[in-house]
């Protein structure tokens, strides 16, 4: 992941709006309608944020039946706070508040995707 390319995908407020909503969701993730609806987006719009998303390693994206789930990817999300943090203060910690790190629950798609099935 390239830090650079990261920071210019979330500066852009409806990009910003979709990672957020997408770390909240979990790694379940979520269905780009639902995106679409809780933030009132055209889908060809989304679809081209989701791209820019996807391209700075922040996301995820994978088939089920018919729908696209996106899912932020937790570890990009926290190497980019790592680096920005990285120096500081000047090397003086004790200066800085403290990072959290986000450590979303697993969830067994696998079993998820059986129970659909059934």
């Amino acid at each position: 992941m390239s830090a650079v390319a990261a920071l210019a995908a979330l500066a852009q407020e409806n990009r910003l709006e979709i990672f957020r909503l997408l770390v909240q969701a979990g790694p379940e993730g979520m269905a780009a309608g639902q995106v679409a609806e809780k933030l009132g987006l055209a889908p060809n719009t989304l679809t081209f944020h989701f791209d820019r998303l996807r391209f700075a390693g922040l996301v995820t994206v994978r088939r089920d039946g018919r729908s696209m789930i996106y899912a932020a990817r937790y570890e990009a999300m926290n190497g980019l706070v790592s680096f920005l943090t990285e120096n500081c203060c000047q090397g003086a910690q004790e200066n800085c508040a403290p990072v959290a790190v986000c450590k979303p629950k697993r969830v067994a798609h696998e079993a998820v995707s059986r129970s659909r099935r059934r």
